[in-house]
């Protein structure tokens, strides 16, 4: 019970109550949420200790840069999910946050397709800062391929790595960006290795297509470090799976190479096995293998993770 009226009185202030609306819907920094609410920083820094105290808000560091997000554990979560959820939609202050919140967003975007645009000949090339990447290949080859692949998706293709590589083995197998400059690279690398059955469109990793269903496995490769939510893409990617169909995940672990966010606009400087293991256990999905392959200076991080069969037959 105390940890639940922490939460309350937490809540019970009006900015605070934004704030937490706000980093419900997104991962948000101190600048972040200054310019949202229009506040002085250390006055914001304040409503977020106590947010992060009450058990409304987790805090998170990458770097150079902390993050806050809506706690997704304690005994508090679901008190406030009700809260938020009973919050007017048609409030005109909260209307007001949102439409602010979606122009960050959107800038974000802009920066990071501008970005896309200016480096997309050199993009298999940069990969050069991890791991060898015939290693990298040849573990994504074996544990994917263990056993028969009908279907896949790649998320966030980028220039078609992924199809390139595991095309020959499946019978079909698409792959989504949102940059044009990407797809077009994409489609011409599909092409030249002539495989007709893999396909390439336009899309948003938080959003798939509504035809896009019944993957054998969905990849993520070193995509979701330039992602505002990457649990959301890979919540949204479980809709795409058949039964009992795998998620991968191929990126950084935790490093402190800044100059990837400032240069290159990685909004995340890798990720832990620990965070991405939430991810799975949210999206519905059980860890069956994982796999590191030291850089210099990155390490590449690969996890797979099914979708539970039996728990689904369960719900049914």
């Amino acid at each position: 019970m105390h940890a639940i009226l922490t939460c309350l009185k937490a809540l019970a202030e009006p900015t605070r109550l934004r704030l937490a609306r706000l980093c419900a819907v997104d991962d948000l920094t101190v600048s972040d949420l200054t310019v949202l609410l229009g506040g002085s920083q250390p006055g914001i820094s304040r409503h977020l200790k106590v947010l992060v105290e009450g058990g409304v808000l987790d805090r998170f560091r990458e770097g150079s840069w902390v993050f806050y997000r809506l706690t997704r554990c304690g005994a508090s979560v679901a008190v406030v999910e009700a809260i938020l959820a009973a919050l007017p939609s048609d409030d005109p202050v909260l209307l007001a946050d949102t439409e602010r919140l979606r122009r960050i967003a959107a800038a974000r975007s802009v920066r990071v397709q501008a970005y896309f645009a200016a480096i997309a000949e050199d993009w298999d090339r940069m990969r050069g800062l991890q791991a060898d990447e015939s290693l990298v290949d040849a573990a994504i080859r074996d544990l994917i391929l263990d056993r028969p692949v009908k279907s896949l998706l790649d998320v966030g293709t980028g220039t078609g790595h992924i199809l390139t590589l595991l095309g020959g083995a499946v019978a079909r197998a698409e792959g989504i960006d949102q940059s044009p400059e990407m797809l077009a690279l994409a489609r011409e690398n599909v092409a030249a290795a002539g495989f007709r059955h893999c396909l390439v469109r336009q899309a948003d990793m938080e959003h798939l297509p509504g035809d896009a269903q019944d993957f054998d496995v969905v990849v993520f490769h070193q995509v979701l470090h330039y992602a505002r939510r990457p649990a959301a893409a890979v919540r949204e990617a479980v809709r795409a799976l058949a039964p009992g169909g795998r998620v991968v995940v191929v990126d950084f672990l935790p490093h402190a190479l800044e100059e990837l966010r400032t240069e290159h606009n990685h909004l995340r400087l890798g990720f832990s096995t620990a965070e991405v293991g939430r991810w799975f256990a949210e999206a519905g999905l059980t860890p069956v293998a994982e796999h590191q392959l030291a850089g210099n200076p990155l390490t590449v991080g690969i996890w797979v993770a099914q979708r539970n069969i039996e728990a689904e037959e369960g719900e049914g």
